[in-house]
């Protein structure tokens, strides 16, 4: 029976491409593995920013938590199950202070926005329009607060459907049981993008 030259050829074609799609399943693991999670957004605390349902790419790849930064943790003591996303508002030592009538969160004395000649303004992700002329939930946190060592203070973007950092259901939260950072949304594919 002779070789046929076109077989073989179509056979080594058809070995590289599975080689190819094994080698590029194997990294996508392990990139997972080590560099990153998905996790999916469960619930409409991070609206108008993130959307219940998100499917998101989070990174603990030499990470240490930032205000401003969006996290996804979970609780060890299971007051609240399953991965939690919110945004960090203050860190190790930081005093976070909130005047739940006009919406201002300050951290160390400070508002964490100002207009250009310092007057406080309001946070650009929060979401503010369904609760126009409503105060701030408050829960069951006394202000200010200094967040102790190795903790972090979080807040969800939609501040009046979040239990966060003011509830101790939530508390500040421990930087060990932070699995990482928001990088990016995956899903859905038309809000594909970084997420800030």
């Amino acid at each position: 029976m002779e070789n046929n030259p076109k077989s073989k050829k179509l056979a080594l074609t058809l070995y590289d491409f599975i080689e190819m799609i094994i080698i590029a399943i194997a990294i996508t693991i392990l990139t997972f593995m080590f560099a990153g999670r998905l996790t999916v957004v469960d619930g409409p605390s991070m609206m108008k920013t993130l959307s219940d349902k998100d499917v998101l790419v989070v990174t603990n790849l030499g990470y240490a938590p930032q205000t401003d930064d969006i996290v996804v943790f979970q609780q060890p003591d299971g007051r609240v199950n399953g991965a939690i996303v919110k945004r960090v508002i203050a860190t190790e030592g930081q005093t976070v202070d909130i005047d739940f009538d006009n919406w201002i969160v300050y951290v160390d004395g400070k508002p964490l926005y100002t207009d250009e000649i310092g007057n406080p303004e309001r946070e650009p992700y929060v979401n503010y329009d369904d609760f126009e002329g409503r105060r701030m939930n408050e829960y069951d946190i006394d202000f200010p607060i200094t967040v102790g060592k190795g903790q972090v203070f979080v807040m969800g973007d939609n501040r009046n459907q979040s239990t966060d950092s003011r509830s101790s259901a939530i508390g500040t939260v421990d930087e060990r049981y932070i699995f990482g950072k928001v990088l990016f949304r995956v899903s859905p594919l038309s809000e594909l993008g970084k997420v800030n």
